[in-house]
C-alpha cells in the first residue's frame, strides 16, 4: 500500500522516484531541470511539493505521458505498488501506442561500419564496368 506522507503533499523528485518513472532521483531532478516534467501544464523545480489530483506530464525518450497523481509516496516499492500511484489518461496511451507503432514500422538503419559481407558487395559493385557506351 502507498505511504502518505504527511496526509498532503510529497516532493515531485522524490515521487517520480517512487513511480518508477526514472530509475534514480538524481535522473529525475535532472529531468525537472531540463524540463521534461510539467505539473499542471508549469515548470516546476525538484522542491515543488506535489499533491493528489495533480497532473503530470513526462516526457521520456520520444513518449510522452500525461498522468493524474491518484496517491502519495516517497518510498519506492514494487512496480504493481508504483502503478498504483498514478493513473494514465486515456488520450495518452492512445498517443504513447500509436507512436510505438509508428517507430516499429520504420526500417531499421544500419549504423557504424560495413559488415564484410556489406563491404564485399561494394566492392563487386565497383568493378562491374556498365554495358553502355557513351558516344
Amino acid at each position: 500500500m502507498p505511504t502518505e506522507i504527511n496526509s498532503e503533499k510529497v516532493r515531485i523528485d522524490k515521487w517520480l522516484w517512487a513511480a518508477r518513472f526514472f530509475k534514480t532521483r538524481s535522473l529525475a531532478v535532472d529531468a525537472l531541470e531540463c524540463g521534461k516534467v510539467f505539473v499542471d501544464g508549469e515548470r516546476v523545480k525538484p522542491s515543488k511539493l506535489l499533491a493528489v489530483g495533480n497532473t503530470l506530464n513526462i516526457r521520456l525518450g520520444p513518449y510522452q505521458h500525461t498522468v493524474v497523481v491518484q496517491a502519495l509516496s516517497d518510498k519506492r516499492g514494487p512496480a504493481s505498488q508504483a502503478q498504483k500511484l498514478y493513473q494514465e489518461t486515456a488520450e495518452s496511451r492512445l498517443r504513447r501506442e500509436a507512436l510505438a507503432t509508428e517507430i516499429k514500422l520504420q526500417p531499421a538503419t544500419q549504423a557504424g561500419r560495413p559488415t564484410k559481407r556489406d563491404r564485399r558487395e561494394i566492392e563487386r559493385m565497383r568493378r562491374v564496368e556498365p554495358n553502355h557506351e557513351i558516344d
